[in-house]
C-alpha cells in the first residue's frame, strides 16, 4: 500500500485555498442536524472527533481542515466508524466559516469550537498563515450564543499565548480564569496531545465563554 505523505504546513493565503466550501445538505450530513454542534477548526486526522462522536452521541461534530489527504482519510475513518454525528470538511477557515454557519439559517445549533495544536508559523513574517486571525474570532462570536465555548489547545506557549491574546480581543469572549488549565475540558485527546503528555511536556488550554 502506498504511503500518502501529506506536508505539515500549507500555506493558507496561497491562492489555490481561496475558493469557498460548497455548503452541504446537514440533514444529509447528520442524523439529527439540530443536535448540539461542536465545530473542530484544524481537526487534522480526525482522531479527536472520532472519539468524541462515539462518546457524545448527543452532540454533533464538524471537523474542518485545510489539508485535502488528511480529510480524505478522516472521512474514511468516519465511513468506517458509521457515525451519523460526524462530519469531516476540506476548507479554508477563514474563507468558509461565514458561509457555512450562515447556511444553518435562524435554527444555528453551534454550541463550542475548539481549536487544537495549530501551525505554529514561528517566523514573524509568517504569523500572519495562523488560522486564528481577529475576523475569524469576530465570526465565531457572531454564531455563538450567549454561554457556547471556545476552547483552545497548544504545546507551544507562545501560540497559546497568541490566540489568547486575539480572543480577550473581542468584547464578546470572557476567558475562564487566567491560568492555564491543568486538564482538558474534553474526554479525548489529539494524537498530538497524546504525544506531547507521553513526553511529560505540557499542553498549555484555555477556555472562552461567548458573554
Amino acid at each position: 500500500m502506498a504511503v500518502v505523505r501529506v506536508r505539515q504546513h500549507v500555506n493558507p493565503l496561497s491562492g489555490k485555498y481561496q475558493a469557498p466550501v460548497e455548503v452541504p445538505n446537514w440533514s444529509a450530513v447528520f442524523a439529527n442536524p439540530q443536535q448540539p454542534l461542536h465545530i473542530d477548526i484544524g481537526c487534522a486526522k480526525g482522531v479527536f472527533l472520532l472519539q468524541m462522536a462515539q462518546l457524545q452521541p448527543e452532540w454533533n461534530f464538524l471537523g474542518l481542515e485545510i489539508r485535502k489527504p488528511v480529510v480524505e482519510s478522516a472521512q474514511k475513518r468516519q465511513q468506517e466508524a458509521e457515525l451519523t454525528n460526524l462530519h469531516f470538511m476540506y476548507c479554508n477557515v477563514n474563507i468558509s466559516l461565514r458561509s457555512l454557519l450562515e447556511s444553518w439559517g435562524d435554527q444555528n445549533p453551534l454550541q463550542q469550537v475548539s481549536i487544537q495544536f495549530p501551525d505554529p508559523w514561528f517566523k514573524k513574517r509568517h504569523q500572519k498563515r495562523r488560522v486564528l486571525q481577529p475576523e475569524l474570532v469576530s465570526t465565531i462570536a457572531e454564531f455563538l450564543p450567549s454561554g457556547g465555548r471556545l476552547v483552545v489547545q497548544s504545546d507551544v506557549e507562545e501560540v497559546a499565548v497568541d490566540m489568547c491574546d486575539r480572543i480577550a480581543e473581542n468584547p464578546h469572549f470572557l476567558r475562564q480564569g487566567q491560568d492555564w488549565l491543568p486538564e482538558s475540558p474534553f474526554p479525548a485527546q489529539t494524537d498530538r496531545e497524546r504525544v506531547t503528555l507521553e513526553q511529560g511536556l505540557p499542553v498549555h488550554r484555555a477556555i472562552f465563554i461567548r458573554a
